[in-house]
């Protein structure tokens, strides 16, 4: 039986037509298939497996790297000279974070508690928690400043009780001590006569809180029924807003918990969230777009205004009583403690600040803050938070430990937190969300590629087929197969 070969041109016609079809509405529908399974996987649901497990136990491992402030001039600095420092560290922890008492409610939010602990690794450590530093003494310098403007003779009673308990305007101690907490008669005493004047009920430590703690009860939206509010507060230990500052603005709760954001992020997106450690809201802005093996990301980073004071920038009025720009003051919700949150060696700050201080160097490399998102999920791929803690120091009167002392912002120790996602949840993650949809892109235009080229040649072939031609002796018109068939017959007749 011979083949029809114009219908079969017509035929792949036909499936080149269908191919660019099939390629044309991949290439609407392909994105909106994508944007669906990225919904479907993000919302906070037990039964979405991967993306559950790393909202719960955060799989990649975070590092909190501490540098210290040495003082190396203490005794000038009782006469009135300017401070001198050396920054020693880093000492770095491994930071375990898990969820616990997690509770789903009905309007789509979820309640848990975050559980931190710390575990010291010597290997990437520049020295050991047994090394000697020494920085100012809180409960002595801070007491001072604290109680100002109480009466004179108060402020005697409390210097003398002071130097009864052998304390000094500084501590020279290991680092492990002065991170975790150490042994003090007089923390005890004011424990014990004046409680809730410290933070801690135990031994005192810069970081003694935050060790086998949790940030606080936090209800966050799940992102069923609305995608864009996956991850955002809904409370904080209960609270909508917070009381420690002057505004509703600067009380608001705003943002996530700070470890994912809402998907389909673009450079106009901001990354607001609430900070419990620095007792406030914060934001950070698009800074410049990039890739992390591969993956696409945008790096956000912190703002010059974070920190301003509300002379330069006025909506941060509502956390005054404010210093130079550049720092936060945290002593509302830090007992009433004179201090202050900044970006390292004042990295943004006012220049003031920097001058007031001999040793510090600061660079937007080693001590700016960043975090590089991947846009589509809102999940973080490369994260580190940069914060310095400082003391404000002067001399008071009636105070005999304060000296002479310059009034000064006194940097004591600043510390990053660092992650970033690796190993399998890195091939998954790229797998699901970089080649998977790259395949279905190269794959819709390859349909539309192979259409148009089936569709080309399938019409020439058809032309050329049905190209009309006369015949030979008669009137009649006839094909290319027509003539051949004729041809034939004349030469069996001869």
């Amino acid at each position: 039986m011979a083949i029809n070969k114009s219908k079969v041109a017509v035929v792949f016609m036909v499936l080149g037509v269908l191919a660019v079809v099939f390629g044309t509405v991949m290439v609407f529908v392909g994105p909106m298939i994508i944007d669906d399974q990225i919904v479907k996987n993000l919302v906070i649901d037990p039964n979405n497996g991967m993306t559950y497990s790393m909202w719960k136990d955060l799989p990649i491992p975070f590092y909190m790297s501490v540098y210290f402030f040495n003082v190396l001039n203490p005794k000038e600095m009782l006469k009135g000279d300017k401070p001198l420092v050396e920054q020693r560290g880093p000492y770095v922890y491994r930071k375990r974070c898990y969820k616990d008492n997690i509770t789903f409610h009905a309007n789509h939010t979820v309640s848990y508690l975050e559980w931190r602990s710390y575990y010291f690794e010597p290997s990437m450590s520049v020295g050991n928690e047994s090394d000697v530093v020494t920085i100012p003494n809180m409960l002595v310098l801070g007491a001072a400043v604290m109680m100002e403007n109480a009466p004179y003779a108060v402020r005697l009673l409390v210097s003398g009780t002071i130097t009864a308990f052998g304390e000094g305007p500084f501590l020279t101690k290991p680092v492990g001590e002065l991170m975790w907490g150490y042994d003090s008669k007089l923390v005890d005493f004011l424990n014990q006569f004046l409680p809730g004047m410290l933070p801690s009920k135990g031994k005192f430590g810069l970081f003694a809180d935050f060790n086998n703690s949790n940030t606080g009860l936090f209800t966050i939206f799940t992102g069923k029924g609305n995608i864009a509010d996956i991850h955002k507060v809904d409370s904080w230990n209960g609270l909508k807003k917070l009381s420690n500052w002057k505004s509703p603005q600067c009380n608001a709760i705003n943002g996530t918990a700070g470890q994912m954001w809402p998907p389909f992020m673009t450079p106009k997106s901001t990354l607001p969230f609430y900070s419990p450690d620095a007792c406030r809201s914060l934001e950070l802005v698009y800074q410049r777009p990039g890739e992390m093996l591969g993956i696409p990301a945008y790096r956000y980073v912190a703002p010059k205004t974070m920190f301003a004071n509300g002379s330069d920038y006025p909506p941060n009025e509502g956390f005054c009583p404010c210093r130079q720009s550049g720092l936060l003051n945290v002593s509302s919700c830090r007992s009433d403690s004179p201090t202050f949150i900044s970006q390292p060696h004042f990295y943004n700050a006012d220049p003031v600040l920097l001058d007031s201080v001999l040793g510090l160097r600061p660079t937007e490399e080693e001590h700016g803050l960043f975090i590089d998102i991947h846009p589509a999920t809102g999940v973080p791929l490369n994260v580190t938070i940069r914060l310095q803690l400082n003391l404000y120091m002067k001399s008071v009167s009636g105070f005999s430990q304060t000296g002479d002392i310059s009034e000064v912002v006194m940097p004591m120790i600043w510390f990053g937190e660092s992650g970033y996602i690796d190993g399998p949840i890195l091939d998954t993650f790229r797998t699901n969300l970089v080649v998977l949809p790259a395949v279905m892109e190269y794959m819709q235009y390859t349909f539309i590629g192979l259409g148009v080229l089936t569709i080309v040649i399938s019409s020439l072939m058809y032309r050329r087929l049905k190209k009309i031609i006369p015949c030979n002796g008669c009137r009649a018109l006839c094909t290319p197969s027509d003539l051949t068939e004729r041809t034939s017959l004349l030469h069996q007749t001869d």
